[in-house]
C-alpha cells in the first residue's frame, strides 16, 4: 500500500521503479502489483534479485509462512521479521542506480508506524543515510522519505483521494494466494483502512 501510493503521489517525478526481491514470502506477489501499478502509469518497472539476503540472512520473513507470527503489529510480536539492514542494502543500491541514470532523488515509502519496529525505516536513519549518499556520489543524491510522519491510514486517505484500486496491493508476511488476516502486517492493514473510514477492498482468508 505504502510504496504503491507513493508511486500515485508523485508519478510526475518517478522516471523509474524498483521492485528488490530479496526472497521474502511475499516477493512474488508484491512484484505483480508493482509491475500492474507502473504498466498503468507508464513508468518503467525493473526487479533487482537479492537472493543472497535469502541465503545469509536471518528473519523469519524469510523462512516460510509457517514462521510468521500472528497477531498485532507491535515490536515484540513482529521483530522476528525484521531483515537486517534491509533499506540501507536497498537505498544504497537505489542509489547507485539513480546516479547511473542521471538521477538524484531515491523515494520510500517508510511511515511513523514502521518506527518501533524496523530501526532503518526511523527518520534517526533516513536522515543520516541521505547525507552519506549525497557525499558519496558526484551526482549528489539524496533520499525523499515524504511519510516518515505519518501513519498508514494517513497515506490511506492520501490514496484513496488519488483513486487507487488498493485490491491489487498486496501486504501479507505469509505469502498466500489470499491476505491471511491475522499476521501482523494483515492486520495494520485492516486498521489502517478502518483509521481513515475507507472500505477495504482486501480478500482474506479469514
Amino acid at each position: 500500500m505504502d510504496s504503491v501510493t507513493l508511486l500515485y503521489d508523485r508519478r510526475d517525478e518517478i522516471a523509474l521503479a524498483v521492485t528488490f526481491d530479496y526472497g521474502s514470502n511475499h516477493s512474488s506477489r508484491e512484484t505483480a502489483c508493482a509491475k500492474y501499478h507502473c504498466e498503468r502509469l507508464g513508468i518503467e518497472h525493473i526487479v533487482v534479485p537479492l537472493d543472497f539476503m535469502h541465503r545469509y540472512f536471518k528473519s523469519s520473513l524469510l523462512e516460510g509462512a509457517d514462521a510468521i507470527p500472528e497477531g498485532n503489529y507491535d515490536e515484540e510480536n513482529m521483530k522476528s521479521t525484521v531483515v537486517p539492514f534491509r533499506n540501507g542494502i536497498m537505498l544504497a543500491i537505489g542509489c547507485g542506480m539513480a546516479e547511473s541514470r542521471g538521477l538524484n532523488r531515491v523515494l520510500i515509502a517508510n511511515h511513523f508506524g514502521d518506527h518501533s519496529i524496523y530501526p532503518d525505516c526511523r527518520e534517526e536513519f533516513i536522515r543520516p543515510m541521505s547525507e552519506a549518499m549525497r557525499n558519496g556520489t558526484y551526482a549528489g543524491v539524496e533520499i525523499e522519505a515524504p511519510y516518515t510522519k505519518i501513519s498508514k491510514a494517513d497515506i490511506c486517505r492520501i490514496g484513496t483521494r488519488l483513486g487507487i484500486d488498493y485490491s491489487k496491493t498486496y501486504s501479507c508476511y505469509k505469502g498466500g494466494e489470499k491476505h491471511c488476516g491475522k499476521c501482523g502486517t494483515c492486520r495494520e492493514r485492516k486498521e489502517a483502512f478502518r483509521l481513515a473510514g475507507v472500505d477495504d477492498p482486501t480478500e482474506y482468508e479469514e
